[in-house]
């Protein structure tokens, strides 16, 4: 087997101690390094080797238990995953900084309890249902459709890259975050879980339509775990129990029902839909200003030729997927 010529790898670190800095600053180390070889040796080799004072969290090295992710030339990931090859191809460094959206305890540790918080205030562990009790001595099976309907989430370990790719996260404390609601959704979907409905009434109103659908959280899982994807079945999910109950899930189901009817949005049937006459008195003098930039929003657009079309392909995605509860 030939071994692997080493690289020279130059390192910026984040370091920031509150007990005694005043402000963040980067370290720079270079090591020489296979390109296979994972950040995560590369920074124990830095704090053995030159600063033992750099301090960071990791535990099996094997991307299982999701101790060590942090930012890695701006991107949310597992350190022991990541080897620094191909970031020295595509960056010519590496930079290191903590995750964000969580307070930095120091260097690259950050404070989780944000994170676990939001978790769990969503309650998402099985809860029995009394109608349908648990077998007491035996397993209670499930059948593969069943199983293949949790999607991929039983394989997050919560490591929260996803959490710190997101810019919802970022911008609004009362989003519970992507692995939260994946996870909800690992609920949701269970047959053996008595809460399925009360999850979906009360997460409407508790976060989730605050998901940007940028699908960064997405691209950060190290497990393809896919949130987004999750949080849009959600989505659809709540609004087949209660239909459009705050501002996103009205904005949904009208924007769907435009969309239907005409081919093309009429938005200012949007706007009612969306809000009520009260709240829709407070966006006034806004709609005012839209509507003297734009005065054809206030025309009812005209059905676009083929509207038929769009209505068959509308009958066939209202159809339930097989297997719906």
């Amino acid at each position: 087997m030939v071994e692997e010529a080493s690289v020279s790898a130059p390192f910026e670190v984040y370091r920031f101690d509150p007990s005694r800095d005043k402000s963040p600053r980067y370290d720079k180390f270079t090591l020489e390094l296979p390109p296979h070889t994972p950040v995560l040796t590369a920074l124990l080799k830095v704090r053995s080797e030159m600063d033992p004072s750099l301090t960071m969290r990791y535990s099996c090295r094997s991307a299982i238990c999701g101790s060590c992710a942090m930012v890695i030339n701006s991107k949310s990931r597992l350190a022991c995953q990541t080897p620094i090859g191909p970031e020295l191809a595509r960056h010519g460094r590496i930079v290191i900084d903590p995750m964000r959206n969580q307070p930095i305890l120091r260097d690259l540790v950050v404070e989780t309890a944000p994170f676990w918080n939001r978790y769990r205030r969503l309650e998402p562990h099985l809860i029995p249902d009394p109608e349908h009790p648990m077998p007491e001595g035996r397993e209670n099976p499930m059948t593969p459709e069943q199983v293949d309907r949790f999607h991929e989430t039983p394989r997050c370990i919560a490591c929260g890259a996803c959490y710190s790719a997101c810019p919802a996260v970022e911008s609004d404390p009362s989003f519970p975050g992507p692995m939260a609601l994946a996870k909800l959704y690992r609920f949701v979907v269970d047959p053996r879980d008595g809460g399925r409905r009360e999850r979906l009434v009360k997460i409407q109103t508790d976060g989730l339509w605050l998901c940007l659908r940028c699908h960064l959280c997405t691209e950060a899982c190290p497990k393809g775990v896919r949130p987004s994807e999750r949080i849009r079945d959600l989505k659809e999910m709540a609004i087949a129990v209660q239909g459009g109950s705050e501002h996103g899930s009205r904005h949904a189901v009208g924007f769907k029902d435009n969309i239907r009817d005409a081919g093309q949005l009429n938005e200012m049937k949007l706007v009612r839909q969306t809000y009520n006459p009260l709240e829709m008195l407070g966006q006034l003098p806004q709609g005012l200003r839209i509507a003297r930039k734009k005065p054809e929003l206030l025309k009812k657009p005209h059905p676009i030729e083929g509207v038929e079309e769009v209505q068959k392909l509308y009958e066939l995605l209202d159809k339930p997927p097989e297997g719906s509860p």
